[in-house]
């Protein structure tokens, strides 16, 4: 789990235990928790709506705490449940469950431990459950009403560039199985990945990777931390932003061996995306693969070593070819490479992967990363197209709001 990760899931522990002083202060003040605060038709927003909602928000350092700012995202809440109910759509209880365990994943914790959490601050379940169920409603609902009419054009692509358009850096959740497949075992281990494929929720994944990942994070189900999407290979990144949170991508060989990967959630973080020219990295082949004795020369090299000028001395009248340092365009890397490389920081070293049908183990370091110059920054046209749709989306989706706004009845008592 990395340190970034980390402070974030306690940030938000203690900002859920800070608010409940602030809980039982406003219990105590408040005449009737249940006094109409607002009406949207014939739907009601009651004082304990309010304060729980302004509750919440605090507890996640969350932008939009303050009463009116509050009240008025409660009424949008109504009206896009009003659409919604009136059309039949819906979620079923997995795919709530679902949501709220992957809400629930960016604290590192558990829907359970989560739910828990808030309601020692005075932050009742439902409160949570109603904000993930009209966040994932709306947002599915959106998508198979307008998605259709959302085709960008390469013409609007280079339009943005020659606009000068910005495109914020996109990070993904992601989290990974690779199993390991010599040849006598290929098929069975095919057949494995084809019923993991079709995995529904983060926990049923996690399982798998538990049982059958040969990588350092089956200890923590698969689950890797946030990670830029430029950090991946480039073969990787369509497939993941093709995918919805929970997705699995359908089983991938790579050499020896057969990985999936899940992406648990995506986000745009405001900074440009970055990119590296080049990467440098040093691989360490090792004889035995995975087997007892190769997996304890790879901790022997591993204790020598903390630099990749290091492995010139462990290999030191070997052959050769036992040791490869280059130093490549990311496009140019092996996709099992450029993945196991993703999880590094120079220094870092993997011995996940295998070669020559598993007899051989890769000692693999991670030397340095080349950022490119801004002069010859590429121009991720896929980034550039996923935000003019996004922004497309969501301007359905305010205009549709300021629609069903304007033909619904609104009060608001305060």
């Amino acid at each position: 789990m990395s340190s970034q990760t980390i402070v974030k899931s306690l940030q938000v522990k203690c900002a859920i235990g800070a608010v409940a002083l602030m809980t039982s202060f406003g219990v105590a003040q408040a005449q009737n928790l249940f006094a109409p605060i607002a009406k949207v038709d014939e739907a009601v927003i009651t004082e304990f709506e309010v304060e729980q909602r302004i509750l919440f928000l605090q507890a996640l350092n969350a932008p939009g705490g303050t009463r009116a700012e509050v009240i008025e995202e409660l009424i949008r809440d109504r009206l896009r449940l009003a659409e919604t109910s009136q059309l039949g759509v819906s979620l079923t209880p997995d795919e709530l469950e679902a949501g709220m365990t992957q809400f629930a994943s960016r604290a590192e914790l558990s829907s359970e431990e989560f739910i828990a959490a808030l309601e020692e601050g005075g932050i009742a379940a439902e409160t949570f459950r109603d904000f993930v169920a009209s966040q994932l409603i709306w947002r599915d609902y959106i998508r198979a009403r307008f998605g259709g009419r959302v085709q960008i054009s390469e013409r609007e692509i280079d339009s943005a560039v020659a606009g000068g358009t910005t495109i914020s850096g996109i990070q993904v959740l992601v989290s990974e199985i690779i199993i390991p497949a010599p040849p006598e075992n290929a098929e069975l281990v095919m057949e494995q990945a084809e019923v993991i494929a079709q995995s529904t929720s983060e926990a049923e994944f996690s399982d798998f990777a538990s049982r059958f990942s040969a990588t350092a994070s089956r200890d923590d189900g698969g689950r890797l931390p946030w990670t830029a999407l430029t950090d991946l290979p480039p073969v990787l990144r369509p497939l993941l932003l093709a995918l919805g949170p929970g997705e699995v991508t359908a089983p991938l060989p790579i050499p020896d061996a057969v990985a999936l990967f899940q992406l648990r959630d995506i986000r745009e973080t405001g900074s440009p995306s970055r990119t590296f020219s080049t990467i440098e990295y040093a691989a360490y082949y090792i004889a035995g693969g995975r087997s007892p004795e190769g997996l304890s020369r790879a901790r022997e090299v591993a204790a020598q070593v903390d630099r990749c000028d290091d492995l010139y001395g462990v290999a030191k009248g070997e052959p050769a070819t036992n040791l490869e340092r280059g130093s490549l365009a990311p496009k140019d890397i092996p996709a099992d490479i450029a993945f196991e490389l993703s999880k590094l920081d120079p220094g870092e070293i993997s011995y996940t992967l295998t070669r020559s049908e598993g007899q051989t183990l890769v000692f693999l370091m991670l030397c340095g990363r080349s950022p490119v110059l801004e002069e010859d920054q590429e121009i991720d046209r896929d980034a550039i197209e996923d935000q003019l749709r996004n922004q497309r989306l969501t301007a359905f989706s305010d205009n549709l709001l300021k629609q069903l706004a304007a033909e619904a009845t609104i009060t608001v008592f305060e």
